[in-house]
């Protein structure tokens, strides 16, 4: 059996320069010893996959709410794909796995139900009471609301995983790193997670969205990146086959990865790295694609959000839930007594609206569906 440290030694021999090893790590906010045989960002990745936020990741939306069918991807599976590109890229560019899997998982833990249509209803109604974001809140959720442990709040996280997770940034998410050294970039396995992110939602999104029949192959065409897959595979356009799809998606991932490879390896080669730290202090992400993919993954993410994001079936159902965001805030935020005993508690610690927010933020579409019916529905037992 390798002990832990045999295996921080072995971080040493297998790590790039310029790679977070675990056992410099800055610890965590509450002292703790140290696990005989897991480092320290071993025993992240493991708290995280055992909270009950994780769990709910299950039932919350990406696009598709979960009553539309069971092949479409959740917040969860999501989450999958993104620790499994990023862990993909850490080991072909020497960065710490452990560390990068670790805040692919945590990285979407806030999400309130119905993706970001329910976000944008709790950011309108915490507005005037601290405001909502969900990676603010997944930062909460891990320091703050999940109970794992009785000396302390929270997961107790190492300061690299929580720090990965304040800098979490992309096309749709703005980093807020005010209490952790704002004046640093995020180090090179937060920024593995941030493209592993981008890659895996606008590559499962295009699924989802072929698969439910909402946009359609022949729609695709001119758009240069399909148009680049289709006639690198030899692929009719149309009628467009599920393995044909399949094959699509896969070669478009792996494109994707191995250009954002080449295009990072050239870009940390010619920084001249010496360390972890070395990164952060760089005016630039070093983790990029090229300029020519990244135009041209700009135009698919325009096509994805003019044809499937604004489809009027997808937009139904974001006007639905904030509806439905927006109905369960104001009942809850009128007449408190309708909160659960263990909720309405945390009141006179958290503020009233702070503890509406945590607990919408923390339902499921199911469950969210559900209390609406509940409170609104006179035929639904309360």
């Amino acid at each position: 059996m390798q002990a832990r440290a045999e295996i921080e030694q072995h971080e040493d021999q297998i790590l790039a320069p310029y790679a977070l090893r675990s056992r410099d790590s800055r610890g965590r906010a509450f002292p703790s010893d140290e696990h005989a045989y897991r480092t320290c960002f071993q025993r992240d990745r493991d708290r995280v996959l055992h909270t009950t936020a994780f769990r709910r990741l299950e039932y919350k939306t990406q696009v598709f709410i979960f009553a539309e069918g069971d092949y479409y991807r959740t917040r969860l599976t999501h989450t999958l794909e993104v620790a499994q590109i990023g862990r993909t890229i850490a080991r072909a560019l020497g960065a710490n796995e452990d560390l990068v899997e670790a805040i692919c998982l945590a990285h979407d833990l806030g999400h309130p139900p119905f993706g970001h249509a329910g976000e944008s209803a709790l950011a309108d109604l915490m507005a005037e009471h601290g405001g909502f974001n969900h990676n603010r809140h997944s930062v909460r959720i891990v320091t703050h609301l999940e109970r794992r442990f009785p000396e302390f709040p929270g997961l107790n996280l190492t300061w690299e995983v929580r720090e990965g997770m304040v800098k979490h940034e992309t096309e749709y998410d703005v980093a807020d790193a005010s209490d952790y050294e704002p004046e640093k970039r995020a180090g090179l396995e937060a920024q593995i997670c941030n493209a592993a992110d981008e890659l895996a939602y606008s590559a499962h999104d295009l699924d989802d969205g072929l698969r439910s029949g909402l946009i359609s192959a022949p729609q695709l065409a001119g758009v240069a990146l399909w148009d680049d897959l289709v006639s690198d595979l030899g692929i009719p356009a149309s009628p467009l086959e599920d393995l044909a799809r399949h094959r699509l998606i896969r070669r478009l991932i792996n494109l994707q990865v191995t250009d954002l490879l080449a295009t990072t390896s050239k870009a940390i080669a010619d920084s001249c790295l010496a360390s972890a730290d070395d990164v952060q202090r760089l005016d630039h992400n070093l983790v990029a694609f090229s300029p020519p993919l990244a135009e041209k993954n700009r135009q698919l993410k325009t096509f994805l959000f003019h044809n499937l994001y604004q489809h009027y079936r997808v937009y139904r159902m974001q006007v639905k839930a904030e509806r439905i965001v927006s109905d369960l805030f104001t009942a809850y935020a009128s007449k408190p007594e309708v909160l659960p005993g263990e909720v309405r508690d945390r009141t006179p610690q958290e503020g009233l609206h702070r503890t509406i927010s945590d607990y919408i933020a923390g339902m499921t579409d199911r469950f969210a569906l559900q209390e609406h019916g509940r409170l609104f529905d006179p035929l639904i037992l309360p």
